[in-house]
């Protein structure tokens, strides 16, 4: 298959190394002067030379809807993955010919996550809650976390996007939520702009109490998930790979690059069960939001008054490009 990775920055070269592993041709666009052989400056004409059949947009998540615009006009009509978030905002996907689009929320992936699943479907569930926390300053230690997206709100940064994996995984597993409420903002003395400590609580379809807690704080990474149900207490510490059912460890062997590799086989093979679709994508921007309307409002947002916000705002949007 031959792919197009748009942006080679530390997740874009991630995805070139996993496809490039996988026996893909893998064509680059970048606007940097990178280390690479197939690299383009521009995306017109790498879609023209090289007519991939898989385009992974890996830019900055402030850039992903004008470069899912961009491709979808100049006609591609094979596959795309969209790195998470889908967006920055609330946006509605271009009209295209797109054979499908997919978020990159690769965590859905993890051995461990895979399990997890399985293990809920027919459990009748009580409690979930997820945590992750992970250093800031540790994410690139080779740059300056100061320069990154992620310590830019305008470029999409910011713990509730850049972590929103916790986000989509309970949303997945748990068949969306129902209303929630949070706090969340700046509170440390990383110096960035946009957000470092998140904790939201939920009413859930298939849960009646959730909790995610996600920061930018963590010297030792956590991620993880404990789950009550009727019959049983399960921890999934997805760092470490180890999954726990009443006390009872179980170890996986993975790598820093599974869920990646396991994600783009997924796509390569045709078996799109378990790939975040783009209405899934949308969805977990609508949650964000929700989130920092209820952070804003200091109250519970149900998500039928969520999406009449959200839908107002588009509303709005869409009439000022129309009449600046």
């Amino acid at each position: 298959m031959r792919v197009l990775v748009i942006g080679y920055g530390s997740i874009g070269s991630k995805h070139v190394k996993v496809l490039k592993n996988l026996g893909c041709r893998v064509a680059v666009v970048s606007q940097y002067d990178i280390d690479y052989g197939i690299k383009y400056e521009h995306i017109d004409r790498a879609i023209n030379t090289e007519k991939p059949d898989y385009i992974v947009i890996a830019n900055k998540t402030c850039d992903h809807s004008q470069t899912l615009i961009y491709i979808a006009e100049l006609g591609f009509q094979g596959i795309v993955l969209v790195e998470k978030p889908l967006f920055n905002s609330l946006k509605e996907p271009p009209p295209n010919n797109f054979q499908a689009i997919f978020v990159a929320y690769n965590l859905r992936f993890h051995p461990v996550m895979q399990r997890l699943y399985n293990l809920l479907k027919n459990e009748k569930i009580l409690f979930a809650q997820a945590y992750c926390g992970q250093y800031l300053p540790l994410w690139r230690p080779q740059s300056d976390y100061r320069l990154s997206y992620s310590a830019s709100k305008a470029a999409g940064g910011g713990v509730l996007r850049d972590l929103s994996h916790e986000l989509d995984y309970l949303n997945w597993i748990l068949s969306g939520w129902q209303k929630l409420t949070a706090l969340g903002g700046h509170f440390s003395h990383l110096q960035i702009d946009s957000d470092d400590i998140f904790s939201i609580l939920f009413e859930m379809s298939r849960c009646p109490v959730a909790a995610v807690h996600i920061n930018y704080l963590d010297r030792v990474t956590r991620r993880e998930i404990l789950v009550n149900t009727d019959n049983c207490t399960i921890i999934a510490d997805l760092a470490n790979s180890i999954l726990e059912i009443n006390g009872t460890r179980d170890y996986f062997e993975t790598d820093e690059n599974i869920t990646y590799r396991l994600q783009h086989q997924a796509i390569l093979n045709g078996d799109f069960s378990c790939l975040c679709s783009i209405e899934e994508g949308l969805a977990i921007i609508e949650m964000i939001e929700a989130i920092e309307q209820s952070v804003a409002e200091k109250e519970w947002i149900t998500n039928d008054k969520a999406l009449h916000h959200m839908r107002q705002g588009r509303v709005e949007r869409n009439y000022e490009q129309k009449h600046p």
